[in-house]
């Protein structure tokens, strides 16, 4: 599966720098399409019903017990499963606290994506629970005098299902229930299952590298996320992959920068350095040498090309529902 092509009418996201929680209870026909990711994280909950994300490359089917996490700058599209009766689900945006990366990096499955599932069925009342007190915290005034509401008075309120965390307190104080969503979920959902003959420190790295190709990876920083030695790590690395670390590092960067020039509008510059180009001349002269042709051409010929620029999912949202182009969240 995969966000290519997606029609052009989009949702909004919400501004990075807010937090901001709701829960859903969607029938089929709803969709939410972004053609251009979003600036902030989103973390979706699902506690019944189906559905179906797609980032970049990658994709996930979500069922009761699953979060999947979508990072900033990915074309993305989420909506009922076809076939589901609905999806229920939690979804919070926000900028996620530095910590939360290494927990969720054992479930990269590309592209910026995070499936951490499934996770055990004694722990989902708790994780509802969290996240009812995150919608509780963020509608929170800051007053002395009227306290934060609390997780079953959130969940009954009459004022709609999402809420804007306004206010440093608030914002801190939902952003400690979702740390703890995260930080639960992760400790005992199952990783992705390690390939046979690989050493999961080697796993580990290319799941680094899959999930951010544009941070600023090094030998040493990838082997002092795997605790080994720069030397050892790319030996290993190069040993059971069939390439070097670095080369690695390069081929996710182009892949990355190629789905960003079939899926958007963004001048080669910006391609290049959301992709983890130093310089749009160096980006121009390896993606030429990988593809035969400089970015913009390649952009120019996807769009000529209808099988290019089919859309991955024969289906779209029933028009008038709310997160189909209606400017509505999540």
């Amino acid at each position: 599966m995969n966000a290519v092509g997606l029609p052009d009418t989009a949702v909004p996201a919400p501004p990075p720098g807010l937090v901001t929680v709701g829960r859903y209870d969607e029938g089929p026909g709803y969709a939410v399409n972004r053609p251009r990711g979003a600036d902030s994280w989103l973390f979706t909950w699902t506690t019944d019903g189906h559905g179906l994300l797609t980032q970049g490359a990658a994709g996930a089917r979500a069922g009761a017990g699953d979060l999947v996490v979508l990072g900033p700058g990915v074309p993305h599209r989420y909506l009922v499963l076809p076939g589901a009766r609905h999806w229920r689900f939690w979804w919070a945006h926000c900028q996620p606290r530095p910590s939360w990366t290494a927990w969720l990096s054992p479930y990269a499955v590309g592209d910026g994506m995070y499936v951490v599932a499934p996770v055990p069925e004694a722990l989902h009342d708790r994780l509802e629970t969290a996240f009812a007190r995150m919608l509780s915290d963020a509608r929170w005034p800051g007053s002395d005098t009227r306290p934060p509401a609390s997780a079953s008075d959130a969940q009954a309120a009459p004022d709609g299902p999402t809420a804007v965390a306004h206010g440093a307190a608030a914002r801190e104080l939902a952003l400690c229930s979702l740390e703890e969503i995260v930080l639960l979920a992760s400790a005992v959902a199952r990783p992705l299952p390690e390939r046979p003959g690989v050493d999961p420190r080697v796993s580990r790295a290319e799941a680094l590298i899959t999930a951010d190709p544009a941070a600023p990876h090094t030998v040493r920083s990838l082997a002092e996320e795997v605790a080994l030695s720069p030397s050892r790590f790319a030996h290993l690395f190069t040993e059971q992959l069939g390439r070097s670390p670095m080369r690695a590092l390069r081929e996710a960067r182009l892949r990355h920068a190629a789905r960003l020039l079939e899926a958007t509008d963004l001048p080669v510059e910006r391609v290049a350095f959301a992709s983890g180009f130093a310089s749009p001349f160096h980006f121009n002269r390896v993606f030429r040498e990988c593809h035969g042709t400089p970015p913009g051409a390649y952009r120019a010929l996807c769009r000529r090309d209808p099988a290019e620029t089919a859309p991955a999912i024969g289906f779209t949202a029933a028009p008038g529902r709310r997160g189909e182009g209606t400017g509505q969240l999540p």
